[in-house]
């Protein structure tokens, strides 16, 4: 398996993902016409013609018979061109000494707090590859990726997570609030953000802040919650250093959370080595490992070992790369646990 940039010859495979995603990924809707503008955009990203603001990364997974399975991505930078709204999860403490009443009542705040922040979006990969390491590659090829071009990504990155939905895609945190506002299914509003028409979130949505114990009790449970299909995403993010700060989406209530670029892991622990081609041995661990180009950037994992400056591959993870012995690559270990060690 190989991460590469996107390609217009790759718009059919993404639409037969984007149809199997179910609710919840607004990035990646199902439409041929956002989509193709999308990977248009994607293409003139990885060439360097586009500003942070506009800036979309969109990988492919991509199997050894060339076959797209898997979709990740990183936006520059997030609300520079229209408000990125979340809410806000604060605290209002009323109390009355004389009728010995103390209420602590969590509020909603609409906000704009993480405009600016490059964002991780739009990872889906088909359940049929969901095995072995290739989640961890699609999602954290990313993160070689920002290490090796810094310059173009802001000092926090932020990920928003799919929130609580059931079985028929309803949100109880929609239909406690949104529903409200919209008079529209979650699944509509949903699409409507995911092709580019969030004005109407500006515009219907109450800008006072909102209690929460105005809402249904399965409503308040979800608030910074994901879905259950979403907590090894979490997790993995988790160990990688991100945390949640309080913020959650305004439609399902999943948290978005953050990490300063520097000091997410596989960015910080990643290093700059010699390709060497042989034997990594036995006890080698599995490496990210990035052939430090832009718009022909490849990254792939496989088992390597570091010596004396050099990463130590097989011939086929070169070859996924399409490097050769003495070329440079950007390498970091798959998971915390070993890079720690």
């Amino acid at each position: 398996m190989i991460v590469r940039p996107v390609r217009s010859a790759d718009l059919p495979a993404l639409l037969e993902l984007a149809r199997s995603t179910g609710t919840g990924l607004t990035t990646l809707p199902a439409n041929e016409e956002r989509l193709t503008h999308r990977v248009g955009w994607a293409e003139k990203t990885f060439r360097g013609e586009a500003e942070r603001a506009d800036a979309d990364y969109l990988f492919v997974l991509e199997s050894d018979d060339g076959k797209v399975v898997g979709i990740s991505a990183v936006a520059g930078a997030v609300g520079l061109r229209e408000p990125w709204y979340n809410y806000r999860v604060g605290l209002t403490v009323s109390a009355s000494q004389e009728l010995k009443i103390h209420r602590e009542i969590p509020t909603l705040f609409l906000a704009n707090d993480l405009t600016g922040n490059s964002e991780l979006c739009s990872l889906f990969l088909h359940a049929d590859h969901r095995s072995g390491s290739n989640g961890r590659l699609l999602s954290k090829a990313r993160f070689l990726f920002i290490a090796e071009f810094r310059q173009l990504f802001s000092d926090k990155v932020i990920a928003e997570m799919r929130g609580m939905s059931d079985e028929q895609g309803q949100s109880p945190f929609w239909e406690s609030l949104g529903r409200h506002f919209f008079k529209m299914e979650f699944c509509q509003a949903d699409y409507l953000t995911g092709v580019g028409n969030k004005s109407f979130i500006a515009e219907l949505m109450p800008k006072f802040p909102l209690y929460t114990c105005f809402l249904s009790e399965a409503a308040r449970s979800v608030i910074g919650r994901v879905h259950p299909d979403t907590e090894p995403a979490l997790a993995m993010l988790k160990a990688e250093g991100f945390s949640y700060q309080g913020y959650v989406d305004i439609f399902d209530a999943g948290p978005a959370i953050e990490a300063e670029t520097d000091k997410i892991r596989a960015v910080r622990d990643s290093q700059v080595l010699i390709l060497a081609v042989g034997t990594p041995g036995e006890d080698a661990a599995q490496y990210l490992i990035h052939n430090r180009k832009l718009e022909d950037c490849r990254i792939t994992v496989g088992a390597a070992r570091i010596a004396a400056g050099t990463l130590v591959v097989d011939a086929r993870t070169a070859k996924r790369l399409r490097l050769s012995a003495g070329d440079q690559v950007r390498a970091v270990s798959l998971s915390a646990r070993e890079s720690n060690q």
